[in-house]
């Protein structure tokens, strides 16, 4: 049997369980050989006279031993069926139909038995039995005497007739007498020993002489007659007479006939004797009989049965462990497991069973492998577009046939300044803030596909580039949408234009404005004597005018060409502070209302330190200009440090910013002042994003405007900066 086929409660592959395996097979063959020995003994109760009460404590203790080893196999498939373990259902159901198949048969049959048993033996003590026993008996004892009782006769006569004659002729008539009586062997005895003696082959060397009892019978009873054995293990009649002479002073002699009795009837009687005094002995021992031999059936039942019961569980064990283990192991494919193979323990179907299993468990696991892979890969696709799609600085909606937000990336939530995402499977126009983005899209998709627009968001504030278009999914169509600021793009394109503009406006206007201003002072100084005094004057007046205009234009122009050609920065590490320091010299009139608020332990920036002083000049005339209407009021310069460079702050305490010109400020010519270029901010922009920084606007809450500008850390000489402003 094979090892994996234990017995342990439904788990066939521990040591323990082997081993108890072989133990119910030794004790199993055990049994079976004291039941052999036990029926041969009950058959031939000599056979183990002196042990047979030993061989039946053996068979008891065996029948002790299964039946102890089978409740503890059945235990065991009780508690794994209470437990709830797996293949114990089907293991208790092999158990009992074994058992049933193997104890209802030995119930019948050893019924039957008791039955069969008990009227056999009360048979063979029938009446009949008996009587044919003793008529038998009976019959052998009466030819056995007709013939001892006609060798006796014969052996009478002889003896008379010897009597009769001298004792030297007696000795002479022996073989005579011999051949008439026709016994087999004659003797003539006497005091001292044999005389004489003759049989039927001649002179006797060695006679069978009687024994000295029987001679000292035949002497004292005047007469032995007996049935003997002789030395052929044979039967022989024997008949002494004595001798009588009329002479009482005679030797008295004994003739002894002896006769076999024919082998036919010898055996015969020997047979009817010896069956005879069986009968007796079984007759003695009668009741000790049936019990012996329903004891010994009993036990052998018993043995039978345990060792039935103990195929059933082996059996059972062999049949349900290894399907027990194939569906643990097709459970474990159900839970996505395909490492699992089922042992092959037999070359039957059980076997090709486990080898099928096995075969479609490595293709199933070759399958998943390839699955998995192919997932991996498509989950790295994914991952590797969604970090794309994450990173990307591009807006990215993906819209249902309804318009519905399916997905979106991180940038067009951004971009579009709401939660998208908490908006999924939403309309787009249910997204605040959206309607007309929502209003854009589904009037272009409703046109067909592709498309591109343009899209200006809080009045003009931000500027988005919107494409469209259709992507096919499995059966379905979804729509693309992809948009980018272009606010910063488009404000680039405008100072590029307006430096252009600059350019020619110093190549084309301020060239005729000098020999405008030189004409008409030639004018003046040629006709102020010819005119009369109110003409003089009005040419004064118009000759002023003229020249004030134009050195105004002139002025304009200078401011267009510095827009327009500032130099190259040249970037080293700057203190901001000290730059603030040395322009607020130039401010000592108004230095009363201007707050300085440095920041402690500041980093020096990375900057060009006269185009820098021109930003904080340029700022300053902004917030005074600001201010001018009102009179009075404050300015507030800061220094800080940024999570991401060196702060600069400059508030004032004027009007602010109108929503109309706060998302245009940094354009040549936008302005609110009655007087100017707009050139100001315009200026600052282009410098600080030469410095690679950065620029913002806004309003404050309490009034006035506030302009923050972070400019990039230097490398060397950074100090510890102490908090974030």
């Amino acid at each position: 049997m094979e090892a994996g086929f234990g017995l342990a409660p439904l788990d066939v592959r521990t040591n323990g369980t082997g081993t108890m395996s072989w133990l119910m097979i030794v004790v199993t063959l055990a049994g079976a050989v004291l039941l052999v020995l036990l029926a041969a003994a009950t058959g031939n109760t000599s056979l183990f006279a002196g042990r047979y009460d030993l061989l039946i404590q053996f068979n008891v203790a065996v029948a002790a031993l299964m039946g102890a080893l089978v409740l503890w196999q059945i235990g065991g498939v009780v508690r794994a069926r209470i437990d709830g373990r797996f293949g114990s259902r089907l293991t208790m159901r092999f158990l009992l139909l074994f058992a049933l198949m193997a104890m209802v048969p030995g119930a019948l049959v050893y019924s039957v038995s008791v039955g069969f048993l008990a009227r056999s033996i009360e048979s063979w003590f029938d009446v009949r039995v008996d009587n044919a026993l003793a008529e038998g008996l009976n019959l052998g004892r009466a030819v056995l005497d007709i013939m001892l009782d006609d060798l006796d006769a014969k052996a009478h006569s002889a003896a008379q007739e010897l009597a009769d004659l001298p004792l030297n002729d007696q000795e002479r008539a022996l073989s005579r007498l011999r051949e008439q009586t026709g016994a087999d062997e004659m003797l003539l005895i006497g005091t001292g020993g044999i005389l004489s003696s003759v049989s039927r082959s001649g002179t006797l060397i060695m006679p069978n002489l009687p024994s000295p009892l029987v001679l000292r019978q035949a002497r004292s009873n005047r007469h032995y007659r007996g049935i003997e054995s002789n030395a052929s293990g044979g039967l022989m009649l024997r008949s002494i007479y004595p001798i009588q002479r009329a002479n009482l002073a005679d030797e008295v002699r004994l003739l002894d006939l002896s006769l076999p009795v024919p082998s036919q009837i010898a055996r015969s009687a020997e047979a009817v004797q010896s069956v005879n005094r069986d009968y007796r002995e079984l007759a003695l021992t009668r009741g000790d009989l049936r019990r012996t031999y329903i004891f010994a059936l009993t036990l052998t039942l018993l043995l039978a049965l345990l060792s039935a019961v103990v195929l059933a569980v082996l059996l059972s064990r062999r049949l349900s462990a290894p399907l027990a283990t194939l569906a643990e192991a097709t459970e474990a494919v159900a839970r996505g497991d395909f490492s699992r193979r089922a042992a092959v323990l037999s070359g039957d179907e059980l076997g090709t069973l486990a080898r099928s299993f096995n075969s479609m468990t490595e293709q199933l696991d070759a399958a998943y492998r390839s699955a998995e892979e192919n997932r991996q890969q498509e989950q790295k696709a994914r991952a590797y577009l969604e970090n794309i799609l994450t990173n990307l600085s591009t807006g990215v909606i993906v819209l249902d046939a309804r318009l519905h937000l399916r997905t979106c990336n991180a940038a067009a939530a951004d971009i579009l300044e709401c939660a998208l995402a908490d908006y999924t499977n939403h309309a787009l126009e249910e997204v605040p803030g959206l309607s007309s983005f929502a209003l854009l899209v589904s009037s272009q998709f409703a046109l067909g596909a592709p498309w591109q627009r343009q899209l200006e968001l809080a009045e003009g504030a931000k500027v988005l580039m919107v494409r469209g278009s259709l992507v096919a999914e499995g059966d379905r169509t979804e729509r693309l949408v992809v948009f980018d600021e272009v606010t910063t793009l488009i404000q680039a394109q405008r100072a590029t234009a307006w430096a252009e503009v600059a350019q020619r406006l110093a190549h084309e206007i301020k060239n005729p404005l000098t020999p405008i201003q030189l004409a008409i002072e030639r004018l003046r100084m040629k006709f102020a004597d010819r005119l009369a005094p109110a003409d003089a004057q009005a040419l004064d007046r118009a000759a002023d005018t003229i020249i004030t205009q134009v050195n105004a234009m002139k002025s304009m122009v200078d401011e267009f060409r510095v827009y327009a050609r500032l130099p190259r920065s040249e970037l080293a590490p700057v203190d901001l502070n000290q730059v603030i320091e040395d322009t607020l010299s130039l401010y000592e009139s108004v230095r009363e209302s201007i707050v300085f608020l440095p920041g402690p332990s500041l980093p020096k920036a990375m900057g060009d330190l006269s185009q820098l002083r021109q930003v904080v000049h340029n700022l300053l005339q902004n917030a005074q200009d600001a201010m001018a209407p009102a009179g009075g009021g404050k300015i507030t310069i800061e220094t800080g440090v940024a999570r991401n460079g060196v702060l600069l702050r400059i508030s004032d305490s004027g009007s602010g910013f109108s929503e109309g010109i706060i998302q245009r400020a940094f354009e040549p010519y936008v302005t609110t002042k009655p007087r100017g270029t707009g050139l100001g901010l315009a200026i600052v922009k282009k410098i600080i994003d030469e410095h690679q920084g950065t620029v913002e606007l806004a309003n404050q809450a309490a009034g006035g405007a506030q302009v923050s500008i972070v400019l990039r850390r230097a490398a060397t000489g950074e100090a510890t900066p102490t908090g974030d402003v």
